[in-house]
């Protein structure tokens, strides 16, 4: 099969976007609760909220958490509400995840006035998380780290180190921007959790392992305390496109297994692959719950433990 060339852009990745899907900016567009190990080395719940607001202004050629925003800012006080709605229905749950499809630094996605008001609604938590883009990684998040009482952690894209790869993902961020970022997070004592692609678009399978090995390897001298892989995935629109013309194909599970498993054994941080949808990446019926278990296994205990055979496909 001939692959052919193709030119990423802005225009090019909205062009193949789809519709969004129908939100209320009053409400989470998501929500649930599942056990995480922490840093202190206890497997506790965490509440991971899924805020609605407004689309990121980057436009990642990976990204399908536009699906879920909004195109106008949300009003001022929106997602406070949001947020609040649903620490007052777990009022015991200890640690949670702001994710907001985007930048929680970026006052067009949540204002001032919201942070603020977020600031004094997770008062009674132990940690928060928040995610943010790189280069919006700057002196408001550590005015928000000195305003909250939990322990703040800021979760990044590095998405990868390969220097063909990463300029491409149309992320308009380069390693040293992200080594910047981790730098003055660092500085402040910020935890920093590191979201990393493995086998990104234009890369064979094999270098889609190396460069994900590599990227956790980088991310860890520069200070991130938590690196979370997420095996890529079309579904977006631009990802299909590129699936078609040959430049992009999901990574195996074998490649899956091999990156936890060396993540972990590095002990340097917590590594966690990401399974959400992981039925998409085990295609053998035999094994796909056994080796799927495995994985949740090695993510809370953080310990690698033997693979397991299969006489039916490559699993071994």
């Amino acid at each position: 099969m001939k692959v052919e060339p193709v030119e990423l852009d802005d225009r090019w990745i909205l062009s193949r976007r789809g519709r969004r899907n129908d939100v209320d900016a009053r409400e989470p567009y998501a929500h649930f609760i599942e056990p995480e190990r922490t840093t202190e080395g206890r497997v506790q719940d965490v509440l991971t909220v899924f805020i609605t607001n407004k689309t990121c202004p980057f436009r990642c050629l990976m990204c399908d958490l536009w699906k879920n925003t909004t195109v106008d800012r949300a009003a001022t006080g929106a997602v406070a509400s949001q947020v609040g709605s649903l620490l007052k229905k777990y009022p015991d749950v200890a640690h949670v995840k702001l994710y907001n499809a985007g930048n929680f630094f970026d006052d067009q996605a949540i204002s001032r006035t919201d942070r603020a008001r977020i600031a004094n609604l997770v008062s009674d938590r132990q940690c928060v998380i928040v995610e943010c883009h790189p280069r919006l990684v700057d002196r408001r998040c550590i005015a928000f780290a000195d305003a909250i009482e939990p322990k703040l952690h800021v979760a990044m894209g590095l998405e990868t180190v390969d220097p063909e790869v990463l300029p491409r993902l149309n992320k308009r961020m380069t390693v040293d921007d992200f080594g910047r970022a981790a730098s003055l997070l660092a500085d402040h004592e910020i935890p920093i959790r590191a979201f990393i692609l493995l086998r990104a678009p234009f890369q064979s399978e094999s270098a889609g392992v190396d460069w994900a090995r590599r990227s956790i390897d980088y991310a860890f001298s520069v200070g991130v305390e938590c690196c979370a892989v997420v095996p890529t995935r079309a579904g977006n629109g631009a990802m299909d496109e590129l699936q078609r013309l040959g430049h992009f194909h999901p990574p195996s599970f074998d490649s899956i297994e091999a990156v936890l498993d060396y993540g972990v054994n590095l002990n340097r941080g917590r590594v966690f692959m990401d399974l959400w949808d992981i039925e998409n990446f085990a295609t053998c019926s035999k094994c796909r719950t056994t080796r799927t278990k495995r994985l949740e296994q090695i993510n809370l205990t953080q310990g690698v433990v033997p693979r397991i055979p299969c006489e039916h496909c490559s699993g071994r």
